[in-house]
């Protein structure tokens, strides 16, 4: 490890954390038992695993291998990794050591490793940076490899990705003979730092550092091979080329732009090179962009990329409900980008955002069963509104019910490698401290101070917002436990062995205790966890004069099965009552949220479209159930934002 690192904090590595929280262990189970087999099923059906024995001809009668199948099998390889490292299971092992036979022998004798590129036109290999896949494509088998090696300890991926990792090397650089490009989808830089961490081959490193810094250089590097291959850009990226975020060197960028799940690759590639080599002007541009995107580009959910066209960001404050596109990718990856940012220095800003999209702009990604995934993830659903108009261009990936797979099949297996790896989200350390980010009742161990400290969380968490904490060190030590008080807490009382206390200090966020602590120190954080009406920027058109439910982490929906139809014409007053109640016999268990809005009396308008005279408003009852929860029942309506009065 590079000793010029300015990160002030370790996350603690996921063997180190065990999940037994009534929330986060079901699904984990479910990611394992049903997710992860029935993706590798979906990958078999397709052809995904069978291409990599590179016999694919025009006459075979199969569909040509795509450009970016590669990335498909290698984060379904990388979710398995993180799950058999907290639980070997040699049926799933099988499966991947299956298909690493099969990458193996594909591999070229220059260690060069792409299925399209080597079956169907290996004429074209790094003809067209810009719209092909393949430097992002080695980026995931990169990410996959290492996590298959540190969850079993088998070597033989991470020596294929670590000999085609070297070709790379020689292809692209400053050398007179090596190309100056850099990837169109950007990946690559997450998997070569973390090749590099794996390895210690600073080579990884500085190829990385390369592919950020060479990034929108003049003369512009896609312009040139464009103009190689005689083809002009496409009308969707323009002339800036902010579609793939290289309109302009990476430092000088203060604004998030183009297709949203590049612009989260990219930057959680920034700040681990940030990171790694101590850059404070790569970090610098990860905060600027950071600000725009949270305060401007966000939904309330944790989603970013709201055009359906190209999955891009538009512009500051445009984030409408029933078209925005949220891809489940753009969450995922906005979670990517928030750990490595939290890092740095403990802010909570990074913390807090983090947990947002994880609770729910990830979470909706997928099925209560485990089986069905969004692509889209929109805050309104109106099915009559939808009706007759064309689906956008992937098919099926802003459809209102989950789909079992779908031809661009990124989000899927993305959703298990972030659940599988869930558990390294919850702890830092620094030298003389352990922060705690997120509240999932487990254990951890960690070394702090070079003494070994055990920390026992149990909680109801999100549900409940009482959080014990049982710190266990070998023998009494003096340290700091960080405590996050997240965005959406307003009061928080901290306890110790039973006596109310006031913490040290805050800092970023975060309370923090420094003391001695002895074995068997119990802590109690208490967060307020009231229903929060949560309202938008007046710049958001989209949500002017309307208001949201939150309750801790947790934003809420209504969905047409509980609160009938018409769910736009509801006004929630601002003095009504609301109250929350524990169904567990609901959608595997939730906390609801419950009330009376009112409504047009419906009856005043039969037989007209419009009218002089105003109707009635009457009561309606409503129930409000969690976001990520949502198109888990009958097909229906949607809506977050409801109108306040």
């Amino acid at each position: 490890m590079s000793d010029t690192t300015c990160r002030r904090l370790t996350p603690v590595p996921l063997t180190q954390v065990s999940i037994e929280s009534a929330f986060w262990a079901p699904r984990l189970r479910t990611n394992r038992d049903v997710t992860l087999p029935i993706e590798y099923q979906q990958c078999k059906y397709t052809g995904r695993i069978d291409a990599w024995k590179l016999d694919w001809t025009p006459e075979s009668g199969t569909e040509e291998p795509h450009i970016f199948w590669d990335s498909d099998i290698a984060k379904w390889i990388e979710a398995v990794g993180y799950a058999v490292a907290i639980e070997r299971d040699p049926e799933l092992e099988a499966l991947v050591d299956g298909v690493v036979d099969l990458m193996e022998a594909a591999q070229q004798p220059d260690g060069y490793l792409n299925i399209h590129f080597t079956a169907v036109e290996p004429e074209l290999r790094w003809s067209n940076l810009r719209d092909w896949h393949e430097l992002y494509c080695a980026g995931h088998l990169m990410e996959g490899a290492v996590a298959y090696y540190e969850g079993t300890g088998k070597r033989k991926l991470l020596d294929v990705l670590c000999r085609y990792a070297d070709y790379i090397d020689t292809v692209f650089g400053p050398g007179d003979d090596q190309l100056p490009g850099y990837p169109g989808h950007e990946e690559i830089e997450l998997g070569l730092v973390k090749l590099y961490r794996a390895t210690g081959n600073e080579r990884y490193l500085n190829l990385a550092k390369f592919f950020v810094d060479e990034r929108g250089q003049q003369p512009h590097y896609f312009d040139i091979e464009a103009q190689r291959r005689g083809k002009a850009l496409p009308a969707h990226y323009g002339d800036n080329h902010d579609y793939n975020q290289s309109h302009l060197p990476v430092r000088e960028q203060e604004t998030a732009e183009g297709h949203a799940v590049r612009a989260m690759y990219l930057y959680s590639g920034m700040a681990d090179v940030a990171g790694e080599t101590g850059d404070p002007t790569l970090l610098a541009a990860c905060e600027t962009l950071w600000d725009n995107v949270t305060k401007k580009r966000m939904y309330l959910i944790g989603g970013i990329g709201s055009a359906p066209h190209g999955e891009r960001f538009s512009v500051d404050y445009d984030l409408p409900n029933d078209d925005g596109y949220l891809e489940t990718c753009a969450a995922i990856g906005l979670v990517f980008w928030a750990q490595r940012m939290l890092q740095y220095d403990g802010d909570s800003r990074y913390a807090d955002v983090m947990e947002r999209a994880l609770y729910n702009g990830c979470l909706s990604g997928i099925s209560l069963s485990g089986d069905r995934f969004f692509y889209g993830n929109p805050l309104e659903v109106d099915l009559d509104a939808r009706r007759g108009q064309p689906q956008h261009y992937r098919g099926t990936s802003m459809a209102p019910v989950r789909q079992e797979w779908f031809g661009c099949a990124c989000c899927p297996p993305n959703i298990a490698r972030l659940l599988a790896s869930v558990g390294s989200y919850v702890y830092s350390t620094s030298d003389d401290a352990l922060y705690v980010h997120l509240f999932i009742a487990g254990e951890t161990k960690v070394e702090i101070g070079g003494q070994s400290v055990s920390v026992e969380q149990v909680t109801e968490y999100p549900w409940q917002g009482h959080v014990k904490l049982v710190v266990t060190p070998e023998t009494a030590a003096t340290f700091a436990l960080a405590l996050r008080k997240p965005d959406w807490c307003r009061v928080a009382e901290l306890r110790i062995n039973g006596k109310t206390v006031e913490p040290d200090t805050m800092r970023k966020g975060y309370a923090m205790v420094t003391r001695e602590w002895q074995p068997g120190d119990v802590v109690h954080w208490m967060m307020e966890m009231p229903i929060e009406r949560m309202r938008a920027n007046p710049a958001v058109r989209h949500d002017a004069g309307r208001v949201a439910l939150q309750r801790g982490p947790l934003v809420y929906c209504l969905e047409e099965l509980d609160n009938g139809p018409n769910m736009a014409d509801l006004i929630l007053p601002a003095d009504a009552p609301l109250t929350v109640r524990w169904r567990g016999d609901l959608l595997g268990g939730v906390m609801v949220v419950e009330g009376d809005m009112l409504r047009r009396d419906s009856l005043a308008w039969e037989g007209a479209l419009y009218q002089m005279d105003p109707s009635p408003l009457v009561v309606a009852p409503f129930t409000a159930i969690s976001y990520y929860a949502g198109a888990n029942r009958e097909l229906g309506n949607m809506i977050v934002w409801v109108r306040e009065g």
